[in-house]
């Protein structure tokens, strides 16, 4: 039995579902994208007098029954590295953010690529989660509109973990879609092996915008899996009701579902989210809110029901510091994104409404997830049932600690939890410097960070993925410097259990976006 978490009755979800499909079928959606509007028209969706896009009942049945069940994520060299659907979780650090908390200064400012290159090496090393993000902007100094090309190109010589990323613009996914195919024989070994997911943001008020639209269609064309991620704002452009909520949340997520079957049968989709509330007092929109969680937990059910693999954001905080709000929040999160089954959790490292990025939270985030993921194993029967022979031996020698069962067991049941989380009595605590929470993460940071050994990436491959980002620049004619590996790994090809990753043979006529 693995421990789940359970808010919506089966009438509920089915009340939702009806309802959500009957208002795209008679409200429908404000499709902003020519092409892609033009695409669905081309399909045969009816538009109401106003030009709405209308979506009939059964065309939606037929999308939510084409849409995978499941997909599998592959690492930059094309080894399967996870399996995004069931109840499989996975805990990915959270994107849209602006400033980092400088771990070395305290200060909160605004990121740049340094920052971004120590969060990437840092996130290579951390065993919970699986995959980037990302994360946040580097704002002044790279041009926007190859910014998100430029952050794609720091993951990908950085670290061979997937990444979830996006484009800042609606005609930034082909240019990152061809970088990714550098790792890649051709498209079709992309298509077939992805190392993506990029996010498409549903506008809310019953519309898709521009870039979302355009962004939806070349993804999909190109085999690059999508996430659709409405912020759903409970008490300003949704109902604080859970119910009503779910019913807005659900009109957002699967029309985007929907236009990507219809673009795409078969095109890999997450139904996802970004909730948050309306604080009434503070007119701040706090996404750790206690409300946006259960919504969160409700539309992941809903989408289990249909077979959908989900996304949501959780495991985050509100608050600006790595404190006792942090920790409360972001536990609470990720403890029930993970009784949900939500398969790819996006928050670890946020802060501040995920404007602010956190190294030391992201390592202590990364021990809340851990945690997380021992909780919801399988329970089995682990030659514990009967009893009676261990009963026997406890009494016999007073203690199980050298007992076969527990040398046999406790590396798999006992969950060791790494420095930033504090397990020694006072007395060693003492000893060992007395250091809080900030303290220790800060120290795990520095040594995690000296601890990365630099991934090998063909020169021929970087060379290209610089050229296509500096033909974007209109200003500038450079890439802004990056700060070099640690010492140690100079000249060395990789981390055990790392292969070194050439560039892939490309076939003569490679496909376009």
């Amino acid at each position: 039995m693995r421990p789940t978490i359970q808010i919506l009755e089966p009438a509920q979800i089915a009340a939702v579902l009806a309802e959500a499909k009957k208002l795209m079928a008679e409200v429908g959606m404000d499709i902003r994208g020519p092409r892609l509007r033009q695409r669905l028209i081309d399909a045969g969706l009816p538009t109401d007098a106003n030009g709405r896009v209308l979506f009939p009942q059964d065309v939606v049945d037929r999308a939510i029954e084409t849409a995978p069940k499941s997909f599998t994520l592959f690492d930059r060299d094309g080894r399967p590295h996870a399996e995004i659907g069931g109840w499989n979780v996975h805990f990915v650090p959270g994107s849209s953010g602006l400033k980092v908390m400088d771990h070395r200064t305290g200060e909160t400012r605004l990121a740049n690529s340094t920052d971004f290159i120590e969060y990437a090496r840092l996130c290579d090393g951390l065993p919970h989660i699986p995959y980037l993000a990302t994360a946040f902007s580097t704002n002044h100094d790279i041009e926007p509109q190859v910014s998100d090309a430029w952050r794609l190109y720091m993951v990908l010589t950085t670290t061979k973990k997937p990444v979830v990323s996006g484009a800042f613009g609606e005609h930034g996914v082909p240019r990152m879609a061809e970088m990714m195919q550098l790792f890649r024989r051709d498209r079709a070994e992309l298509v077939a092996k992805p190392m993506s997911i990029f996010t498409i943001t549903a506008t809310g008020n019953f519309r898709f915008g521009e870039d979302s639209c355009q962004n939806l269609l070349d993804c999909v064309e190109a085999g690059i899996p999508v996430e659709i991620v409405p912020v759903t704002l409970m008490g300003l452009i949704a109902p604080v009701t859970l119910l009503g909520a779910c019913v807005f949340h659900c009109v957002d997520v699967l029309t985007g579902i929907t236009m990507a079957q219809v673009v795409k049968p078969g095109a890999p989709v997450l139904f996802g989210g970004a909730p948050a509330t309306f604080h009434m007092r503070a007119a701040s929109a706090p996404m750790a809110a206690i409300e946006a969680q259960r919504l969160n937990v409700a539309y992941v059910a809903i989408a289990k029901s249909l077979g959908l693999p989900t996304q949501a954001y959780m495991a985050l905080s509100d608050g600006k510091f790595l404190d006792a709000q942090a920790g409360a929040e972001t536990m609470t999160s990720a403890m029930l994104a993970a009784l949900a089954g939500v398969n790819s959790v996006s928050g670890p490292g946020m802060l501040d409404f995920v404007l602010t990025f956190s190294l030391p939270k992201l390592v202590f985030d990364n021990e809340v997830c851990g945690q997380c993921l021992n909780f919801v194993r399988e329970t089995r029967v682990l030659e514990d049932i009967p009893a009676r022979s261990l009963v026997d031996e406890v009494r016999a020698n007073d203690h199980l600690i050298t007992s076969p069962h527990t040398l046999k067991y406790w590396p798999q049941e006992l969950y060791l939890t790494d420095p930033v989380i504090d397990r020694e009595n006072r007395e060693t605590w003492i000893k060992q410097g007395s250091k809080d929470l900030q303290a220790r993460a800060v120290e795990q940071v520095e040594k995690r960070l000296a601890a990365y050994v630099q991934i090998q990436t063909d020169p021929a491959a970087d060379a290209e993925m610089r050229r296509m980002i500096v033909a974007g620049l209109k200003d500038r004619k450079e890439l802004p410097r990056l700060p070099p590996p640690p010492e140690h790994a100079a000249g060395e090809t990789g981390a055990p259990g790392r292969r070194s990753m050439g560039r892939r043979p490309q076939a003569t006529a490679r496909s376009e976006c």
